[in-house]
C-alpha cells in the first residue's frame, strides 16, 4: 500500500470586482475547500482595494480581496490547474488583460516551493509588490521576508 502525499501548505489569493463580489469570494473559497484532499485552514477577513495595472476604462470597479491558507495533499501543478478550473466554473473571462473578472485566483506560494516555467512560477512574482495580498497575509500572521513567505508569529 502507497502512503498518502505529504500534506503541503496552499497560499491562494483571491479577488473579485464584478457583482455579486462577496458572493464570488465565497463560492471561491467554497469551490477550493471542496477539493480532493484540500481543506482550508484559514482565510483572512476581506478588504476592499482599488485596482492595480487595470485598463483605464475599469478603474472605477473595486475589488474585495482576500487570501486563504490551504492544506492539500494535491501536487503543485494539479492544485494550480484546478484553480484555473475553479475560475472558469464562476464565470472568469479572460478577454481583456487585467480586465474585470468575477473571481481572480492566484497561488502565492506552495510549500515555499521555487519555480519558474511557462506554466507556474512560485512565489508569485509580483505578490510582495501588491498591498490586496499583503494586507489579508498579514491578518494571517503571514509576511514576505527574503524572498518567501514566513508566519510572523
Amino acid at each position: 500500500m502507497n502512503p498518502a502525499p505529504a500534506l503541503s501548505r496552499a497560499i491562494v489569493s483571491l479577488g473579485s470586482n464584478i457583482e455579486p463580489r462577496a458572493e464570488n469570494l465565497a463560492l471561491a473559497l467554497e469551490a477550493l475547500d471542496a477539493l480532493p484532499q484540500t481543506h482550508c485552514a484559514r482565510a483572512s477577513s476581506v478588504i476592499e482595494t482599488d485596482p492595480v495595472d487595470v485598463p483605464p476604462e475599469f478603474a472605477d470597479l473595486k475589488f474585495l480581496n482576500q487570501v486563504a491558507i490551504f492544506e492539500t495533499r494535491l501536487d503543485v501543478r494539479d492544485f494550480a490547474r484546478r484553480m484555473h478550473v475553479v475560475e472558469d466554473a464562476l464565470g472568469r473571462v479572460r478577454t481583456v488583460r487585467n480586465g474585470p473578472r468575477t473571481i481572480d485566483l492566484d497561488l502565492i506560494d506552495f510549500d515555499g516551493m521555487v519555480l519558474d516555467d511557462p506554466e507556474l512560477t512560485l512565489p508569485h512574482p509580483r505578490a510582495v509588490e501588491r498591498d490586496f495580498v499583503l494586507r489579508p497575509l498579514a491578518d494571517l500572521g503571514f509576511a514576505f521576508e527574503d524572498g518567501a513567505i514566513r508566519c510572523k508569529e
